[in-house]
């Protein structure tokens, strides 16, 4: 019975390295051809409205599109933290799963402090508690951020979420990444020691 048990969370914990799918949700759409990753690279930073975490003064900027309701997102936000004493990640929310997507998203937005909000929503949101209590009526200028972020993740042909865009500090090369990495895994990625 252990034997089971541990089984099954090794299979959990696995499945938490994956993504949240398009497909997975009722409203799915038939997503683009996938951009070179230059040009995603460049459309993110250009196009994407997100909230700054990590080392604002780094060279490195490290886009990743999020679903507030998607657990493979919060694992990423987990692994991406002993990282953000080197680099500079930039969390751009979309709204995929649920309405849930966009109200939470959007308070992470207007949030004083995201990171610290982004931090206890994921706490929340893996503990099965559903993330943070997002004020049923945002404001027109989130609602637009996330309406805005979630088309321009359909614009790149991307299919899941967290959807990652970033330089490779050791190649110089746009990388792109669709699902969670573990902390080692994101760093090498990454190109960071």
């Amino acid at each position: 019975m252990i034997c089971l048990r541990l089984g099954a969370l090794i299979l959990a914990l696995g499945a938490g390295l994956a993504g949240c799918s398009k497909q997975d949700t009722p409203a799915a759409q038939t997503p683009a051809a996938a951009v070179a990753p230059a040009q995603a690279y460049d459309a993110v930073g250009k196009d994407g409205k997100g909230f700054t975490a990590g080392a604002l003064m780094s060279a490195q900027t490290v886009y990743v599109l999020f679903d507030a309701q998607c657990p493979h997102c919060g694992a990423l936000w987990n692994a991406s933290l002993p990282l953000q004493k080197k680099v500079k990640f930039v969390w751009v929310p979309v709204s995929l799963m649920n309405p849930k997507s966009t109200l939470q998203g959007a308070a992470l937005l207007s949030a004083a402090n995201p990171p610290e909000l982004m931090s206890a929503h994921e706490a929340a949101l893996l503990a099965g508690n559903g993330g943070l209590m997002a004020d049923a009526n945002p404001t027109a200028e989130a609602q637009a951020a996330i309406k805005s972020n979630t088309l321009l993740f359909n614009s790149l042909g991307a299919t899941s979420v967290p959807y990652i865009v970033a330089k490779n500090a050791r190649s110089g090369s746009v990388v792109t990444n669709a699902g969670a990495l573990q902390t080692p895994e994101l760093a090498a990625f990454l190109g960071v020691d």
